[in-house]
């Protein structure tokens, strides 16, 4: 599903992502459902107020998108949108991946071969030395390190890989150094890698952004590879997503007198990769060349007609009114309503789209969805 997009569908796709309401997922929905976002925008009040939803729903400004484009240009950065060619074909087939990204530096390296490395913020000088020296190993064996510039050992994958290519994945803006700490690696980075977010500029780092950037970071990636960790470390969070995506997740022992070994060495015992120099790597992700990922199921609508979809209001009503009774704040499987409700999965699907309009579900990893 990539190409050549025109200038006019890419500036209607981020105005599509910057919608109320609209997230990753309803956006590739929507994209399935009406084939372009041109038409997807113009659809959005009808489906929302379809959905039960009392005021207008109005899709983002073209204006301001056109602004964001231009400050993205004048910083020397792109905009890289879902469907277009430079778009990562490995992201593209996670479930909820980045309708848009912005990238500062050489988008090509997007092209090419990707491996993650993460670790612990709080890093041992000995997990630091190890992480530089297998960061430049993969480099050199032709893969692209992307890591999330995070101080400690993401920093050290940074430093290892700067001649060979590097991708820091940022959880605020591609214009918001963060930590300032790292402002010269930042540098270094954006003149011969590549800065990647999928936030818009200036937007801050925090603390619920991480997950959405870290699932970029799995998402790029053959496999990943977490050097020191906590039981409470966020590079955990990222090999779960790694897993759910299908990729490869290796991990660094330790000691087990040391806190920041208790991450990999859990991850050890369930069944990732033992990682003691790049060779382990490289043999696995060798095995693994030509298997094909699984991509999430977002063409329900495909060879569907809005008449085989669309609902009478007296259907719309009872949908809604059986879906709360199944749903709650807690997330239930899509899978689950669909073998509960006498409902083809383009008709849920189509209902839910309409709910998440409105604003009354929300979407959660996994193809869950919950009431808000």
């Amino acid at each position: 599903m990539s190409g050549h997009l025109s200038q006019k569908e890419k500036i209607a796709r981020l105005q599509l992502i910057r919608t109320e309401n609209v997230g990753p997922v309803t956006f590739r929905h929507l994209l399935s459902r009406y084939k372009t976002a041109l038409n997807a925008l113009d659809a959005l009040p009808d489906l929302a107020r379809r959905g039960g939803r009392k005021k207008p729903l109005y899709a983002a400004r073209k204006s301001d998108v056109e602004k964001e484009i231009e400050a993205l240009d004048k910083i020397g950065g792109k905009l890289i949108v879902y469907g277009d060619h430079l778009y990562p074909q490995a992201l593209a087939a996670t479930e909820g991946a980045p309708a848009v990204l912005m990238a500062l530096g050489h988008p090509h390296l997007l092209e090419n071969k990707n491996f993650a490395m993460v670790g612990a913020r709080n890093c041992s000088a000995i997990g630091t030395k190890l992480a530089t020296s297998l960061a430049g190993e993969m480099g050199r064996a032709g893969y692209i390190i992307s890591s999330g510039m995070a101080r400690g050992i993401d920093t050290a994958v940074h430093m290892g890989a700067l001649e060979t290519g590097t991708i820091a994945v940022l959880a605020g803006g591609v214009d918001v150094i963060y930590p300032r700490e790292n402002a010269r690696l930042y540098e270094s980075i954006m003149n011969t890698g590549l800065i990647l977010s999928e936030m818009p500029l200036a937007t801050q780092p925090t603390a619920r952004y991480f997950p959405r950037r870290n699932r970029i970071i799995s998402g790029l990636a053959a496999g990943l590879l977490v050097v020191e960790a906590t039981h409470k470390s966020g590079s955990l969070i990222t090999a779960r997503l790694a897993l759910e995506q299908g990729r490869e997740v290796f991990a660094v022992p330790g000691s087990p007198m040391d806190p920041r070994a208790k991450g990999p060495n859990d991850m050890i015992r369930q069944e990732a990769v033992l990682v003691e120099n790049a060779d382990n790597i490289l043999e696995v992700l060798h095995m693994m060349e030509g298997r094909s990922i699984s991509e999430p199921q977002y063409d329900l609508f495909d060879g569907v007609s809005d008449h085989q979809i669309s609902l009478d209001e007296k259907e719309q009503t009872l949908i809604r009114d059986a879906l709360r009774d199944k749903l709650s704040p807690t997330p239930v499987a899509i899978d689950d309503l669909i073998r509960m409700m006498e409902l083809s999965p383009a008709q849920l699907q189509s209902v839910l789209l309409e709910l998440e309009l409105a604003g009354e579900i929300s979407r959660h990893p996994g193809n869950r969805v919950a009431f808000c």
